[in-house]
């Protein structure tokens, strides 16, 4: 028989027709036996324990029993048909039944021999019975010799092209089967270093284990594989970046920064803010390019730091500018920085696609010609005709919203040598997923909050307790404090799964009628309404001129008011944790005591009730990113589709094997220690599988 090709089409499967190839791609995106050897089982069923007639219970799980049958009955009732048979072992009967394949099965089953019944028992009337078990001639269940059953994901589409679990088995059986052998994708030296299987026998024991030990091995072996060839891709990277990219130096800590430092501090630096401006300095004074993630809560002080960054920038007579990914972002950090620079002689402008013509002609020529020192802006920064005299440092905010091609731009932005980029974002990224998501980046982390920050009191209700909630707000309100209101829809949803969650329209009418005015002024902020609606909406919030603001969660990066106490997020269970923190960091900017109230129905499901305990038992937002990545899993990582890193994992998981991935990181950093490019000739099997697993992807090694 001829051997299967691993990378050709999958009807050279044997039991495979063009109906289940297309259903495959459609549903799994396998085209290729490989893929679906790379469809990988999801759970084990224990087939070792036998169970005899007389032990069963139907409050049993799936249980195993060895026995004989009798001969099927045909039993009628008007036009439905079933058939029945007893099962029987040493110790009594029990009844099958089945009501689908009646012919089929009254040919297959022999009253001669031995069974292998599976399945979950079940009572009708007094009677036990068994409805479709899994049923195996005992011949068959001993040839195989396998006491782990593997079971795979399935859809409906796929049942009903015959692509049960059990089908989707029997056709990677035939795959191991008529395969000619596997690529072994790690070097010989590390595979016994680590005492890992060969990855063709770590396939196979995946597909069809042999023991639970052996199991064990095979799966902490491909999940080490994945996770290696992620750390080993970043970790080249940051290696060929460092040795190619020459960075600008920043010699001195000159007047501008130390005026600001002296005079013009709003509170005195944190440890965790010293202990990053020390380590981000050390990178800009090198020589080496830096390219640096910057990671602090709410409220942590990532903005100070970056301006102070930028003063240094300034100092060594280069210019500086934040790039934010909304209008309404980039204006708040133009306001921030000018108001944290008070009468320092540094010019800050702001460049957005609102900028009016004329004003925007004499920011670029200013900007050409070094007049303007730092520049904040959205997307408009990248524009060609953006163009700076000499810029030394670019600081982006919330950077997963810009694609890593929109980065690459502000790169070229110095023709000779690219500027220093530290990227920062307000989203807690637990170290598994910033080892994975940036790993190729230096990562500093602002842990500690100013002092004078107290703890946001927050508490779960229920809708039947608005009345509280209202009273609260009153009180608030009543000593000068802003509220915000959130909701998760704009219009009641016609869709079934959200008819029960609130939304603004409505949820703007009961605020209306319970805080009518002219005592109570209300403003009003949702994705739909045009740019300068939400600016004049949001202006009045921020000016004090409206107490209350029902928003969606476009508020999420927006206004910065210190005034504001009360946060309320309507059908809170709507919301991911890390949606539910960045909302709740809205409050508490000021020194007054803040409060964030989490709204629900009754009806919740277990994770939403999860979900909720968490938010009201921390306001430690990394602790909320690590549960929110164990409830969640990491997803879609965001960033990662023009990564052109190997990203898709199809065995290991970021929220729950930081300890495999640890040990790839460090033995990828020793590898590429020892042999930088890669170039021994045992190291040729890495320089392969990274062609394979890059083969036609964009390269962005560069960029950060």
């Amino acid at each position: 028989m001829a051997k299967i090709d691993l990378n050709g089409e999958l009807q050279q499967i044997y039991g495979m027709n063009v109906r289940r190839a297309q259903v495959l791609e459609k549903e799994l995106g396998v085209r290729t036996p490989m893929d679906l050897l790379q469809h990988y089982p999801y759970k084990y069923l224990d087939r070792s324990r036998f169970v005899s007639v007389g032990e069963l219970d139907n409050e049993l799980a799936h249980v195993q029993l060895k026995g004989k049958f009798s001969a099927p009955k045909l039993r009628q009732n008007g036009k439905r048909q079933w058939l029945v048979a007893d099962f029987t072992d040493e110790t009594g009967s029990v009844e099958v039944v089945w009501f689908k394949a009646l012919d089929w099965i009254q040919r297959m089953i022999r009253t001669d021999v031995e069974y292998v019944l599976f399945g979950k028992p079940g009572r009708f009337g007094s009677k036990l019975n068994f409805t479709h078990p899994d049923t195996t001639l005992l011949e068959d269940y001993q040839a195989r010799g396998a006491s782990l059953e593997a079971v795979y994901n399935t859809s409906e589409t796929m049942k009903k092209a015959g692509l049960h679990s059990k089908a989707v088995a029997r056709l990677i059986e035939n795959v191991l089967r008529e395969m000619p052998g596997l690529p072994e994708t790690l070097g010989a030296e590390l595979l016994e270093r680590m005492r890992l299987p060969g990855r063709a026998e770590a396939v196979r024991e995946l597909h069809l284990p042999s023991t639970g030990q052996a199991l064990g091995q095979a799966t902490f072996r491909l999940k080490f594989e994945e996770l290696f060839y992620i750390q080993l891709s970043l970790l080249r990277q940051m290696g060929a970046r460092k040795a190619r990219s020459r960075g600008l130096v920043f010699e001195k800590v000159g007047q501008k920064f130390n005026t600001f430092y002296n005079d013009f501090l709003p509170f005195p630096l944190t440890g965790a803010q010293k202990r990053v401006l020390k380590e981000i300095r050390r990178d800009l004074g090198s020589g080496r390019h830096c390219n640096r993630l910057l990671q602090g809560d709410v409220g942590s002080g990532k903005t100070l730091v970056a301006l102070m960054l930028m003063l240094l920038a300034l100092d060594n007579g280069f210019q500086a500018c934040l790039m934010a990914p909304t209008e309404i972002l980039a204006t708040q950090h133009r306001d921030s920085l000018r108001g944290l620079l008070g009468e320092m002689p540094v010019r800050v402008e702001l460049l957005t696609g609102s900028t009016k013509a004329k004003e925007r002609a004499r920011m670029l020529e200013d900007l050409a010609s070094g007049q303007l020192d730092i520049v904040v802006g959205t997307h408009a920064l990248l524009e060609d005709r953006v163009v700076f005299q000499n810029l030394g440092l670019v600081v982006v905010d919330e950077q997963h919203r810009f694609g890593v091609a929109q980065r690459a731009r502000m790169w070229a932005k110095n023709e000779e040598t690219p500027p220093h980029v530290v990227v920062m974002t307000a989203t807690p990224i637990p170290r598994t997923l910033a080892m994975t998501l940036y790993g190729d980046l230096e990562i500093s982390v602002i842990d500690e909050l100013p002092p004078g920050r107290k703890p946001i009191a927050t508490a779960h209700l229920y809708d039947s307790q608005r009345l509280r909630v209202f009273k609260l707000m009153r009180e608030e309100i009543g000593k000068g404090r802003q509220v915000y209101v959130v909701y998760p829809l704009i219009n009641e949803s016609e869709h079934e799964d959200f008819q029960s969650y609130k939304d603004l329209n409505d949820g703007y009418e009961s605020i209306t009628r319970a805080f009518p005015p002219p005592q109570y002024a209300v403003s009003v902020v949702h994705g739909q309404m045009k740019p300068e609606e939400k600016e004049k909406a949001m202006r009045l919030f921020a000016e004090g001129k409206t107490q209350i603001m029902v928003a969606t969660t476009v508020i999420e990066v927006g206004v910065n008011v210190p005034n504001a106490s009360v946060m309320v997020i309507e059908s809170a269970d709507r919301f991911g944790l890390s949606q539910l923190h960045q909302l709740r960091g809205r409050v508490g900017r000021g020194a007054e005591r803040s409060f964030c109230v989490l709204m629900t129905d009754h009806k919740l499901s277990a994770d939403a009730r999860k979900r909720l305990g968490v938010m009201c038992e921390t306001n430690d937002g990394f602790r909320i990113a690590e549960e929110d990545l164990k409830l969640r899993g990491p997803g879609d990582i965001e960033g990662t589709q023009q990564s052109g890193l190997p990203m898709s994992l199809k065995i290991a998981d970021l929220s729950r094997d930081g300890q495999i991935l640890e040990e790839a990181r460090r033995q990828a950093g020793a590898l590429l220690e020892a042999d930088p490019k890669l170039e021994h000739p045992d190291n040729q099997v890495y320089v392969r599988q990274i062609e394979r697993q890059r083969a036609g992807r964009q390269r962005w090694e560069a960029i950060s």
